[in-house]
């Protein structure tokens, strides 16, 4: 991948989309990750005015010593970002307090985990809101289109995708160009929204090169039974992710209604 041309493309394609859509800039959630930092470096690059938010809740204080490091480089390189630390651990507090017991626990932890996301896309669009911008989504190919690996209204919410063409090697390689801190780029991915030490190995049962991996093989009409051992367990992996997920990937269904269902008997 040629990544100065690919950098150089998306910089020019974020600024062309603001300029006719007659907004200001972006607005993007920095969580001490790659993709965040890509794509907020990408939105910095455009001369137009960028809010990074970092958005806590119980954060692991390694990925908010990431985001810190990320934003206080990004704004002495570039003057047209700002930043904003929007603390919502009390609000997600507030909301847990307020919902009824429940057995169902697992479940609960994935619900309040896609919560704290969802919370974090009403901030993003509360000050893209105020300030007349842009929320830029920082999902990658893999995630975005293989195994959805994202909060349906939550990180899935967003004005424009200008990373969601680049699976995870690609958003490293276009990370070292733009001299994202190396912090970054050495840490595990992780969403951070369990409040715990889990990484996105260890929700999705495999790593981004073996995501990559099965997503060309299927993509080129492979199932798992074109292959044995660790390949065909993460083709498994890769196909019950894609087709779990499907409802996140895919236009919200619409029932359709004839005329003649319509017309009055």
């Amino acid at each position: 991948m040629n990544v100065q041309k690919v950098a150089d493309h998306i910089t020019s394609w974020l600024k062309e989309y603001a300029v006719n859509a007659r907004v200001e800039g972006f607005v993007v959630g920095v969580s001490g990750g790659v993709d965040s930092a890509v794509t907020s470096t990408l939105c910095a690059r455009t001369g137009l005015p960028v809010l990074c938010l970092e958005m806590p809740i119980h954060q692991a204080e390694s990925q908010v010593t990431r985001a810190n490091e990320h934003m206080d480089q990004l704004m002495k390189r570039f003057s047209n970002v700002r930043s904003e630390r929007i603390d919502l651990t009390q609000t997600f507090e507030t909301f847990v307090a307020s919902c009824p017991d429940t057995d169902e626990i697992d479940r609960r932890d994935l619900s309040l985990a896609n919560t704290r996301a969802r919370l974090r896309m009403t901030t993003l669009y509360y000050f893209a809101g105020l300030k007349g911008l842009l929320v830029a989504g920082t999902g990658n190919k893999v995630e975005d289109f293989g195994v959805g690996f994202y909060t349906k209204y939550g990180d899935g919410g967003v004005d424009l995708s200008p990373i969601a063409d680049l699976v995870k090697s690609e958003v490293f390689a276009l990370a070292e160009y733009l001299e994202v801190p190396q912090s970054i780029r050495v840490a595990q991915p992780t969403d951070g929204l369990f409040g715990d030490s889990r990484t996105d190995e260890d929700q999705l049962g495999a790593n981004y090169d073996e995501l990559e991996w099965a997503m060309a093989r299927h993509d080129a009409g492979k199932s798992p039974e074109d292959f044995s051992g660790r390949d065909r367990e993460v083709m498994e992996i890769y196909l019950k992710l894609n087709r779990s997920n499907r409802h996140k990937m895919e236009p919200i269904p619409v029932c359709e209604i004839s005329d003649d269902i319509k017309a009055p008997d």
